[in-house]
């Protein structure tokens, strides 16, 4: 079963790296918050939550884990895989403490720090109140609300996650759950 990110790409396209990631660039300030990128206008962004992100290490979640790999190991491939410093939070204490096989300590930061190459949302203090309207207005999770924020500062078009409802616009992002057959690539 993966557990790395290498392993993932091996799985799913068979090539890359994590140690060979398309064009990333130094860190570019965000609207609100502080994003890396791989500044490339031309690319099509799509933001992973945690969810999807724990599935492709948990070595329990069968199906849903080689879904998740797959997609992760395709936005390697293609350099448009975007994240936010809540996920990465999230995935460190879900794969350390909440799934039957948990990685090491170790393992889940070598983890963070290769998908610290994608481009990064860091949120300020404007993005959190952006959120609680959001968490109003929508009737999401503050969480959830934190994340549809960071994919939209971002620049995304896709939220990839099963915690919201797939097909829906949010704040100009396209809500998918990469596990239901609507949204399979």
């Amino acid at each position: 079963m993966p557990t790395k990110i290498a392993d993932i790409q091996l799985h799913a396209s068979g090539h890359l790296r994590p140690s060979d990631p398309p064009g990333r660039s130094a860190p570019a300030a965000a609207v609100l918050g502080h994003a890396t990128n791989f500044m490339n206008a031309d690319r099509v962004w799509e933001f992973i939550d945690a969810n999807v992100l724990v599935y492709a290490f948990d070595s329990s979640a069968g199906a849903k884990q080689e879904r998740a790999a797959e997609l992760l190991a395709r936005l390697w491939d293609s350099g448009t895989g975007c994240l936010s410093i809540q996920v990465l939070q999230e995935f460190f204490v879900t794969v350390t403490r909440k799934v039957p096989h948990p990685l090491s300590i170790d393992e889940a930061a070598d983890r963070i720090r290769e998908f610290a190459l994608w481009k990064m949302f860091s949120p300020a203090a404007d993005d959190v109140l952006a959120a609680i309207v959001l968490h109003k207005q929508a009737k999401l999770s503050f969480w959830d609300a934190m994340v549809v924020q960071a994919a939209a500062q971002t620049e995304c078009d896709t939220l990839w996650t099963e915690d919201l409802s797939d097909g829906q616009l949010v704040r100009g992002v396209r809500i998918r759950n990469p596990f239901s057959a609507q949204s399979q690539d």
